[in-house]
């Protein structure tokens, strides 16, 4: 599989990448066992970047990340993780996560975008996925916390990057404007584009991708099927888009583009993989 190189960096990725949000439990129960088939064959199709994060399934995604690519060679791939949500003790446990990880809610997310937060946020990621190093860190969703993350997260990962502990440092967001920011007024090497350049949302040409041109800095593209809209053939209601039950005229557009992908002989998935 071709690779991209960060700018301005070492780190090559695969043109694909897997996102280990459903092997955290996102929606519904994924086993261990399928979890660990879907890495192995992602692997086995050449992807070998893997981005996760604590918030997926309280860490479960982390945990099972880590106990498949340890089995692998360590410098055959790329893997990423967040920070700005720490895992604490939940005081109050009602049985279930409430953000959408069928998961037990005995540990809670607490925001800090804070240096110290970074820190123990990382060497928490590296406990749970067993692995030696990160090679890139992104600050995850800071939408509320532009001036802690911006004065000093960034900072506090910029100088892990200079000091050689972590390759490559960004931002992770749903949204462009501020991930433009990101790449206009910090230390970031990169960004993570989630749902903002797909096939029925091309938001990010009017600010992350120029801004990316003129910094010099790369953009990866994720959440390509915006939450599962795009990744059927022929798109249903009740099917997700950002995270929410898509709404009827999405579903319409969605149809219209399959029926265009059909007619070209191609897959609305296959189109859905191949835009960004």
């Amino acid at each position: 599989m071709h690779r991209r190189t960060i700018h301005r960096t070492r780190i090559e990725l695969t043109e694909l990448g897997f996102g280990a949000s459903v092997i955290g439990n996102l929606y519904r129960t994924t086993t261990a066992a399928d979890a660990a088939a879907a890495l192995d064959a992602a692997w086995d199709a050449g992807i070998r970047y893997f981005d996760t994060a604590p918030h997926y399934g309280l860490g479960l995604s982390e945990q099972r990340l880590g106990a498949t690519l340890r089995t692998r060679p360590r410098d055959e791939y790329v893997v990423s993780s967040k920070v700005g949500r720490l895992l604490v003790p939940n005081e109050e446990p009602r049985g279930v996560d409430s953000e959408g990880f069928v998961v037990r809610d005995d540990l809670r997310r607490q925001w800090d975008f804070s240096r110290d937060g970074v820190l123990r946020s990382i060497e928490e990621t590296l406990e749970r996925t067993g692995l030696d190093r990160l090679d890139i860190v992104y600050l995850h969703d800071p939408d509320d916390h532009w001036r802690q993350a911006a004065d000093e997260a960034m900072p506090a990962l910029a100088e892990l990057r200079d000091q050689g502990v972590i390759g490559a440092i960004g931002a992770g967001m749903n949204q462009s404007a501020m991930l433009a920011r990101f790449l206009r007024e910090t230390a970031a090497d990169v960004v993570m584009l989630a749902g903002r350049y797909t096939l029925l949302d091309q938001s990010a040409l009017d600010d992350v991708l120029p801004a990316a041109q003129e910094s010099g800095k790369s953009v990866v593209a994720v959440g390509v099927f915006n939450s599962g809209l795009l990744s059927r053939q022929w798109p249903e209601e009740g099917m997700k888009y950002d995270y929410q039950d898509a709404p009827a005229e999405l579903v319409a557009r969605a149809r219209a583009i399959a029926e265009v992908c059909e007619a070209h002989g191609t897959t609305l998935p296959a189109a859905a993989i191949a835009f960004p």
